[in-house]
């Protein structure tokens, strides 16, 4: 099981006859999605696909986006999925440093995929319509596996940039393999599992259940999370496992709605991407008490997880012992080796407050085609997270801030300098500042401070609608204040520690 593809053909070989996908439209044994995966191989490559080369996908989460993966792994091409609510103009960016040769684009998505940003590769769009989708494999040739080394590219994931460009994170078979089985210590996936894909597919997170393919399991999908879908989903596939992010599960237990639904196949609930707050975890325990809430922490350059708070800590921490760990992010999973840095590079002891940083097998090798970029990422032989934190006695890491200035909303991160370039776009913005406020559904929500021109009438609705013109939705500021200046250092930079207290002191 050296590349994603023997793993799936190995669990296919074993499990057959067992069910691979349950899906609203149909149900597929692993025989058949091994089958169904080479003839969608050899319909991208009769497209003219080639190993080596990428290629785009910008779908909603179901079993056709999970098929073209695995055939870009069998062809030995690379999938380059692609964040759906970013802008046209955002997307067209990715494509091109990408070098993607094909857009492989879902229908209830084509506003997106139509706009004028994406003309270029309108030639080079092939529609997931179903009937197409399925008229293209009958025709098609099964493709052989290529032969990949697990050293090859396997993925390339988009994550936002600071400078306001998006980084690309090119992540081996070996990359993914690897965390996959560090996960697997902790989420101890069976055959038997059927796990429900919430998150959006286009993201890291998606990689999380990599450890349930090796073990055969079912896979089921859902295109866009609701409660209601959500819990029916649960309830006709006997969903066993699956992963939300802190917002998806503060709607659940707020729709009222868990009650009238049949939960009693769910064993497991992986959650992260944002804080959660305490007081949700234990609403979640009370509102589902057969479920294992476990907490993974990661990065999209990792693979994705270097870190999880398994049940037994949520236990014991709700029953007293160590609540604050209830704040930690769990402990280093196997194979995975943390430190805490002090700023001159020296390792602090424990307890001490520095910089995160990572070694494994599950980290990448670097930014594509950013040397500068990686080097820095990557200096001394370890993975620099970013984040703030210090670890425990008994190894549980705390996040306590991070470094890049990072709001993470809905799950989602957010960037302030990509927010802030934009903002700067604007003929009536003199100087911005992008912070992040706490919000009781999202955890953070985009805020700016913004010093107007002095001919501008102050109009937060036009700034956010020039947003939404440039970015993707959920980076729009969802509040605007105005001030005659910004706080600053001596030497100049805003202090957006002081934007943040501000913040606190006027939600308190």
């Amino acid at each position: 099981m050296n590349t994603l593809t023997h793993a799936m053909q190995e669990a296919a070989g074993r499990m057959a006859h067992r069910r691979a996908v349950c899906d609203a439209e149909l149900t597929l044994e692993w025989a058949t999605f091994d089958k169904r995966v080479g003839h969608v191989a050899g319909w991208l490559q009769a497209s003219g696909l080639q190993r080596g080369q990428r290629f785009a996908v910008l779908a909603l989460n179901g079993f056709r986006f999970a098929e073209l993966l695995h055939a870009g792994w069998r062809l030995g091409a690379t999938p380059v999925p692609l964040n759906h609510r970013l802008s046209a103009l955002e997307l067209a960016d990715i494509l091109q440093q990408a070098g993607c040769q094909l857009l492989l684009a879902d229908p209830a998505l084509a506003a997106t995929a139509r706009a004028p940003q994406l003309s270029a590769w309108s030639a080079r769009t092939l529609w997931l319509d179903p009937a197409a989708y399925e008229a293209a494999l009958a025709g098609a040739p099964a493709q052989t596996p290529a032969r990949v080394q697990p050293a090859d590219e396997a993925l390339l994931l988009f994550t936002g940039g600071t400078s306001g460009r998006a980084k690309g994170v090119p992540l081996s078979h070996a990359n993914i393999l690897a965390n996959a089985r560090q996960i697997a210590s902790v989420l101890q996936p069976a055959a038997h599992d059927v796990v429900l894909h919430v998150a959006p597919m286009f993201h890291s997170a998606e990689l999380v259940f990599t450890c349930f393919l090796l073990q055969g399991a079912a896979q089921a999908y859902l295109p866009r999370f609701t409660p209601q879908a959500f819990l029916q989903a649960v309830a006709q596939h006997r969903v066993t496992t699956t992963l939300l992010v802190p917002t998806m599960l503060t709607l659940l237990l707020d729709s009222g709605l868990v009650a009238q639904h049949d939960t009693s196949s769910l064993r497991r609930v992986v959650y992260g991407a944002s804080p959660m707050p305490l007081a949700t975890i234990r609403r979640a325990v009370q509102a589902l008490p057969e479920v294992q809430f476990i907490q993974g922490y990661g990065l999209t350059e990792t693979s994705p997880l270097l870190a999880m708070l398994d049940f037994a800590a949520h236990r014991a921490a709700l029953a007293g012992h160590h609540p604050e760990r209830l704040g930690a992010c769990g402990r280093a999973l196997p194979g995975v080796q943390l430190q805490v840095l002090a700023d001159d590079g020296s390792v602090l002891p424990t307890g001490h407050v520095g910089e995160i940083v990572a070694q494994g097998d599950n980290v990448f090798a670097g930014y594509l085609d950013a040397p500068e970029l990686s080097r820095q990422a990557l200096r001394g032989g370890c993975f620099h997270t970013g984040d703030v934190g210090c670890i425990d006695s008994e190894g549980y890491v705390f996040i306590l801030d991070r470094q890049k200035d990072v709001i993470i909303t809905g799950g989602e991160n957010v960037y302030s300098g990509e927010v802030e370039a934009v903002l700067l776009l604007h003929p009536g913005v003199l100087e911005v500042a992008v912070v992040g406020r706490p919000d009781a559904l999202y955890g953070e929500a985009v805020h700016a401070v913004v010093v107007p021109q002095a001919h501008w009438a102050p109009d937060a609705g036009a700034l956010q609608a020039f947003c939404r013109e440039h970015i993707g939705g959920y980076k729009v500021p969802r509040s605007v204040a105005f001030v005659t200046q910004l706080p600053r250092t001596a030497l100049g930079k805003v202090l957006k520690t002081q934007l943040r207290q501000a913040l606190l002191d006027a939600a308190a």
